[in-house]
């Protein structure tokens, strides 16, 4: 019997993402342990999510710290010690400092409302409708140094419809967003996804586009 995939979230505000993956473990989908949800913010209300599951908490002000490496390092650190085998970013609106990835190396994941690598960055869905896209969508990727520049994992895609503001696009994007992260992490948990040294990989083999979220599956 295969042992469930132990992972932290970082979060900074509502958390729709975090419930979407603590839905799909109590439905049976995703099998695992949450050793811990972390926040930048006191008052994200991922934190109230996670003490009503049960789940270990974690908020450390960056104020409190003299720069961000050293906020960035302790904060890792504490994930460390959480015993966490993979590290999901859900929300979390901060850039991590590179000294503090290095040891997350290909365990560390983030979901990124645009389809990468478009938009990185803030504002993807204003962006998308300024550019006057036909489609929009979301990205799980693993994270690197580099903004939103990591290997991509999934994607999640919807058409703009011509009524669409800022609000109506990132309300229908939401929902595909809640099945994308939960999808790939299962895939992780599985064992049957990884990054290696010459890319991601699924089921042994080269992963060479991102997957397509179709209905509830992922496919080639």
């Amino acid at each position: 019997m295969t042992l469930p995939l132990r992972i932290a979230v970082l979060a900074s505000g509502r958390g729709s993402n975090l419930a979407a993956l603590i839905a799909a473990r109590d439905a049976g989908t995703l099998p695992v342990e949450f050793t811990l949800v972390a926040s930048d913010k006191a008052s994200a209300g991922a934190l109230r999510l996670a003490e009503a599951a049960g789940i270990p908490t974690l908020a450390l002000s960056p104020r409190s710290y003299p720069d961000r490496r050293a906020f960035d390092l302790d904060l890792f650190a504490r994930i460390a010690d959480s015993g966490a085998e993979l590290l999901v970013l859900a929300g979390f609106m901060r850039i991590v400092d590179g000294a503090a990835l290095e040891p997350w190396a290909g365990r560390i994941v983030n979901i990124h409302p645009s389809l990468l690598p478009k938009y990185r960055g803030l504002h993807t869905h204003r962006r998308a409708l300024e550019a006057g896209d036909a489609e929009h969508g979301a990205s799980v990727h693993f994270v690197t140094a580099e903004l939103d520049g990591g290997p991509v994992i999934a994607q999640a895609r919807i058409s703009i419809e011509s009524g669409d503001d800022e609000d109506t696009l990132a309300e229908r994007l939401l929902p595909l967003e809640h099945r994308l992260l939960p999808a790939v992490i299962a895939l992780i948990a599985a064992q049957r996804l990884a990054l290696g040294p010459n890319g991601i990989t699924l089921d042994g083999s080269p992963l060479t586009r991102p997957l397509n979220l179709s209905g509830f599956q992922l496919s080639r």
